[in-house]
């Protein structure tokens, strides 16, 4: 186990450089000029040059990639362009809010999707089979910013069951959740399904019916444990969908989470926020692919970590 997590140590150090790097060269070749926007259309170009050069954006690539990486490391994400604040602490009051979201996305998607595919494994062929497959079909190809309004339309204006935007209760964060969770929840049904009728064309449920069992015990004890497998995996692959459609969903509704703040960062070529918010990201990819793999061998002692 201590080599194995020692490998993904370093694995994760290397993306998280080569995000930087990624991110940082196509922030570089960007057509847009930060300094204008912190200039303003009435400033003299003296002026924009002054603090260019004060920011240090007149230096060649490699020479302003080294100076945010030694600060990386040292801890330092960089200063806002536009907030004057450090980044770390921006993002720091924002997160509380977005990982709040996120872990109500993950309830919402898992709750819907696993119902909806057992349900749909067990009826194979039937009409509620379709029905469900149709239903997933459609959250998987409906925008979010779609599902967000038409959400927002119907349970908040014309039936005022959830407030329009904002946070701090529960029923914020109940709508904002559903419409990230109905893209999740369209795949997990599916493949919640195809891993249960796989599952239960095994020996050992054949087995477990011989032996006169009841049905929920055979689908909740011998199935589900191991049909949920590459669930779990997908999960930790999820929280990249979730960093992607949080920008979208927090816009909408108005949550205020680290998806707002890097939206803002877009709008106004905030590059310090952006390549902050764009690097927890990333870190919250590899930590959540870290711990679907360390979760699986306590669900089936048969996998092994190498």
């Amino acid at each position: 186990m201590a080599a194995y997590l020692v490998r993904r140590l370093l694995q994760t150090a290397l993306i998280l450089l080569g995000v930087s790097v990624i991110t940082f060269a196509l922030l570089y070749l960007l057509p847009a000029d930060p300094v204008r926007q912190i200039a303003g259309r009435s400033a003299t170009p003296e002026t924009v040059e002054n603090i260019r050069r004060q920011l240090g954006l007149d230096q060649p690539f490699i020479v302003q990639y080294w100076r945010y990486l030694s600060g990386l490391l040292q801890g330092d994400l960089g200063r806002s362009y536009l907030q004057r604040s450090e980044v770390s602490t921006l993002i720091a009051a924002r997160l509380p809010a977005s990982l709040l979201l996120m872990v109500g996305a993950i309830g919402c998607e898992l709750l819907l999707g696993l119902t909806m595919g057992i349900v749909a494994a067990v009826r194979r062929g039937s009409v509620a089979d379709q029905t469900m497959m149709i239903a997933s079909f459609v959250g998987v190809s409906a925008p979010q910013f779609v599902v967000g309004l038409l959400l927002l339309y119907f349970f908040s204006v014309r039936l005022g069951w959830f407030p329009i935007g904002g946070y701090g209760t529960w029923k914020h964060m109940v709508l904002p959740s559903v419409a990230l969770g109905i893209l999740g929840a369209g795949w997990y049904s599916r493949m919640m399904r195809s891993s249960m009728i796989d599952v239960l064309r095994q020996d050992y449920v054949r087995t477990a019916r011989a032996k006169g069992l009841a049905r929920g015990t055979i689908l909740f004890r011998h199935a589900l444990p191991n049909a949920v497998l590459p669930i779990i995996a997908m999960i930790g692959i999820d929280i990249g969908l979730f960093m992607s459609g949080i920008v979208v969903i927090e816009s909408v509704f108005g949550w205020p989470g680290i998806g707002q703040l890097a939206w803002q960062a877009i709008q106004r070529i905030d590059i310090p926020i952006i390549m902050g918010v764009t690097l927890v990201s990333a870190c919250a990819i590899v930590i959540g692919n870290l711990l679907a793999d360390l979760v699986t061998p306590f669900i089936d002692p048969r996998i092994r970590l190498r």
